[in-house]
């Protein structure tokens, strides 16, 4: 029998995707150049008509999809499905409690993460985009969008600084000042061996975090850092270029340092994303997510004090 097309109606979740992006998602494993090849020709079709590539979907429309070859693809990796404390949950978003060592998405070496846990936990096909990113040692409040149009409120506050983010810290040396603005600029690159890194550099972009002392510990500190940017690795470049790397930091703190607490039995970097507010994209309600400090972290503060 021949391949027939069929009609896709386009749910809640994905309402307010590009058409492109929605067949892309649909169909997985067919090349992108026949699925434009597809749209270009008019044989993908919403409501009855032909689109373009750029074209925003509504809930309830009615996309043709046609008959199309897939591309050969290796046979799925299973993934196992995971709970995270769950922070916040309503229709639109998820909100969890991300512990240290656990990347949020597959790639470079890392077969799963977090989205792909939770999608494996959840019914198939149910729309769940990370709204946000987390390093993979860093721990703390997480967003997650279950609808289209909640992901793009939440990107655009991110990406508008119409939010607050504060991340606890314990960084090396004496942290001197009570509070501290930080404006250097930052670029990223790329190391000889393809791994991304950043550096305070005048060519880059404009970037702003906050620092707050909370406790001296000895032979390190306790800060808060508050983001009013959102640069990849700011704070932690941040942190290093002041002289202050966050303890523990693969990347851009002191490896004699690192090995001293890995040693001790520590062997994440101490950076937690302690709370997130911002305006609920769909209710307009003004939300505050907290996560409380990881139990290593309190753990290490009361050996610090009790050697001091």
């Amino acid at each position: 029998m021949e391949p027939r097309a069929r009609i896709v109606e386009v749910d809640a979740g994905h309402a307010g995707q590009r058409l492109d992006n929605f067949l892309l998602r649909l169909c997985k494993g067919v090349p992108k150049s026949h699925i434009y090849k597809a749209i270009r020709s008019g044989e993908v079709r919403v409501n009855r008509g032909r689109a373009r590539a750029t074209t925003r979907l509504a809930c309830g429309d009615q996309v043709r999809v046609p008959p199309m070859r897939m591309a050969p693809v290796e046979q799925a990796r299973w993934v196992p499905p995971a709970v995270f404390p769950v922070i916040f949950e309503d229709e639109s978003l998820l909100v969890i409690d991300k512990p240290a060592g656990v990347a949020v998405h597959g790639g470079s070496g890392v077969a799963f993460g977090v989205i792909e846990q939770l999608r494996a936990a959840r019914p198939p096909g149910a729309f769940l985009e990370l709204a946000h990113r987390l390093d993979r040692e860093t721990s703390g409040v997480l967003v997650l969008a279950k609808r289209r149009t909640a992901l793009l409120g939440v990107q655009e506050a991110l990406r508008d600084a119409q939010c607050r983010r504060c991340y606890d810290a314990f960084v090396e040396g004496d942290w001197v000042n009570e509070r501290q603005h930080l404006r250097q600029p930052l670029l990223r690159w790329l190391t000889a061996q393809g791994e991304r890194r950043v550096r305070v550099d005048p060519e880059g972009k404009r970037a702003h975090t906050i620092v707050s002392l909370r406790r001296r510990l000895g032979p390190c500190s306790w800060v808060q850092a508050e983001l009013r940017t959102g640069r990849t690795h700011q704070i932690r470049v941040h942190l290093a270029h002041a002289g202050h790397p966050v303890l523990c930091d693969d990347k851009y703190g002191s490896a004699s340092v690192r090995e001293h607490y890995r040693e001790r039995g520590y062997r994440r970097m101490f950076l937690h994303a302690s709370m997130l507010e911002m305006v609920h994209p769909r209710t307009g309600a003004t939300m505050c997510w907290q996560a409380a400090l990881p139990e290593d972290f309190g753990r290490l503060i009361n050996e610090l004090e009790n050697e001091q």
